[in-house]
């Protein structure tokens, strides 16, 4: 038995050894790990932390007052607008300024005084299915709690409407989602792979010293990938609209204009990826540690504005969120080119920056 255990517990001191020798090895063993813990931790959290509403108080009296004043004393829910008239109410939900509009209606305060039923009606955010079904449901509680406090009266009763999507279905919100995001995942391997595997081969030092300049070699390297990830998110399009017949609202063109600048920003992060890496197994190491941060950080699981305030500043410098939000907006909402602009400005920027830099590094990093 101890013939057979010794040269096992030799080999495994010489891989103990190998593995903690570099100190990116080193850092691949703790760094993924405490990062993604923290990211979990903080980035993906499903409670409702900040539920930013609306008012239309067309009553005016004490008790939609003193039911305002119970709804913000929770902590959560914070106003961000006093609208005057209904014309209002699309305004803050399409610019994603509320996640939600309470409507008192004008005879609000009589009805309750005169002993009747009073509904409160409640505009919901649908495209964010989840966070909106949380607000409604505290909501709910709050106005219950109300109920009992007036001793039997009869209660205000909650009329509920969800816009871009009727019936709060997950469904809705997260799989027109997955059409950036299924895509990124495949188009960030393909795109680190790709300078890393003729590396490894020893063909991509031949490459450079063809009459090729780093810019002729990027976009050979780069097109592959872009309509690879294109073709990926095209199939996801189909299967959502046609399979799960979810109707598109807004225009093809915009929808895939969107993805090509997101698919642009993935695939010159995939380049400097590969650019950097030595081996297929470090790029595809990089690839697996980048992903991760780049879905919790992306609002796919739980709402950017649930994230503490330094990992939203940090998802400026991920092409996913505003991929998905571009995604979201024009396939639930039917929004406009003037209504996502702000969603091309950061994509565009981080194709500016990572293509540029994979080219100067194909040539000034050699293997």
């Amino acid at each position: 038995m101890l013939d057979f255990m010794a040269p096992v517990v030799f080999l495994c001191r010489k891989e103990l050894l190998m593995l903690v020798k570099e100190p990116a090895s080193r850092a691949l063993i703790f760094l993924p790990a405490l990062l993604q813990s923290l990211l979990f931790g903080y980035g993906a959290t499903y409670d409702l932390t900040n539920a930013p509403y609306a008012v239309l108080d067309q009553s005016g009296g004490a008790a939609s007052t003193r039911l305002l004043s119970k709804l913000t004393g929770t902590g959560v829910f914070h106003r961000v607008a006093t609208l005057r008239s209904t014309t209002e109410i699309a305004n803050v939900i399409d610019r994603g300024q509320a996640l939600l509009v309470l409507s008192f209606p004008a005879d609000f305060e009589s009805r309750l005084a005169s002993g009747q039923a009073a509904p409160l009606q409640m505009i919901l955010d649908g495209r964010n299915s989840t966070t909106a079904g949380a607000a409604a449901g505290q909501i709910g509680a709050v106005v219950a709690a109300y109920n009992q406090e007036r001793n039997g009266v009869p209660p205000i009763t909650i009329e509920r409407r969800a816009w871009y999507n009727p019936n709060l279905e997950s469904r809705w919100n997260m799989l027109p989602a997955l059409i950036a995001a299924l895509s990124m995942l495949q188009t960030l391997l393909l795109a680190a792979l790709s300078v890393a595997r003729e590396r490894e081969q020893g063909t991509f030092d031949q490459l450079l010293v063809t009459p090729l300049t780093p810019m002729q070699i990027l976009i050979g390297k780069a097109l592959p990938s872009i309509l690879v990830g294109l073709l990926q998110s095209t199939t996801i399009f189909l299967i959502i609209r046609f399979w799960f017949q979810i109707p598109l609202n807004g225009s093809v063109w915009l929808l895939y204009l969107g993805l090509l600048s997101f698919t642009t920003a993935a695939v010159g992060i995939g380049l400097s990826i590969s650019a950097l890496s030595v081996s297929m197994q470090q790029a595809m190491l990089y690839t697996f540690l980048l992903i991760m941060p780049l879905m919790l950080l992306s609002g796919l699981m739980s709402p950017v504005s649930n994230m503490p305030r330094v990992l939203q500043i940090a998802t400026y410098a991920n092409p996913l969120r505003f991929g998905m939000d571009l995604v979201r907006r024009v396939y639930l909402e039917g929004a406009g080119l003037h209504e996502v602009g702000f969603d091309f400005v950061p994509m565009l920027c981080i194709a500016a920056v990572t293509l540029p830099l994979a080219a100067w590094l194909f040539r000034n990093r050699l293997a």
